[in-house]
C-alpha cells in the first residue's frame, strides 16, 4: 500500500501495529484470490447445490426403501440444507448406531453423558420424541461424493439398522 506523505490514514481495525506505526495493509493477494474464490462460487453454486440436493435425496429414498417407517427425517423435508440428511434411526442410539458402521463417517444428534443419552437441544425444540431422537444421525454428501458411493452407504446403514 502506498500512502503520500502527510497523509494520515485511521485504521480500520485497531489492535495491532504495523511497519514504522502503520496502519496494517490488507495482502493484495488474498483480496484478489477471495475476488476470485467469489466469481467461481457464484458461477458454480447452483449446479453444485443442485448435485448435492439430488444426492441427499437419493440416500434419503434409499434408506426410506430399506427400512420404511424405522426411518424419520428431522427437519423440512425441503427447506434444508442441500447436502445434509438428518435422520432418526428409531430403536437405535446414534452412536452406538454409527459404532456398527465404522466405514461411514457421520455425527450424532445426541450424546452420551455418564452412561445417559440425552437428546440435542435443538431436536427437542422440534418436537422430536426423545424415544426416536435418541437415534438422529447426521449424514452428508460433498461435491465429491458420488452416486456409487451414496448406493453403499445406504447398503451398509439398511443392514446395520436391521
Amino acid at each position: 500500500m502506498f500512502v503520500r506523505r502527510g497523509v494520515q490514514i485511521e485504521p480500520l481495525i485497531h489492535g495491532a501495529g504495523h511497519e514504522a506505526g502503520d496502519v496494517p495493509a490488507p495482502k493484495t493477494s488474498l483480496s484478489c484470490g477471495l475476488g476470485a474464490a467469489a466469481i467461481i462460487a457464484r458461477d458454480s453454486l447452483p449446479a453444485a447445490t443442485e448435485k448435492l440436493r439430488r444426492l441427499r435425496d437419493r440416500l434419503h429414498a434409499a434408506l426410506q426403501a430399506g427400512l420404511g417407517e424405522k426411518i424419520v427425517l428431522n427437519g423440512h423435508p425441503e427447506l434444508r440444507l442441500p447436502n445434509t440428511l438428518n435422520v432418526n434411526f428409531v430403536g437405535h442410539v446414534g452412536s452406538e448406531f454409527l459404532a456398527k458402521v465404522p466405514e461411514i463417517a457421520a455425527s450424532t444428534g445426541s450424546a452420551c453423558h455418564e452412561g445417559r443419552v440425552t437428546q440435542s437441544p435443538v431436536l427437542c425444540a422440534m418436537g422430536v420424541p426423545p424415544e426416536v431422537g435418541r437415534g438422529a444421525v447426521r449424514l452428508t454428501v460433498g461435491r465429491y461424493t458420488t452416486e456409487d458411493e451414496i448406493d453403499r452407504a445406504a447398503e451398509i446403514l439398511v443392514k446395520a439398522a436391521r
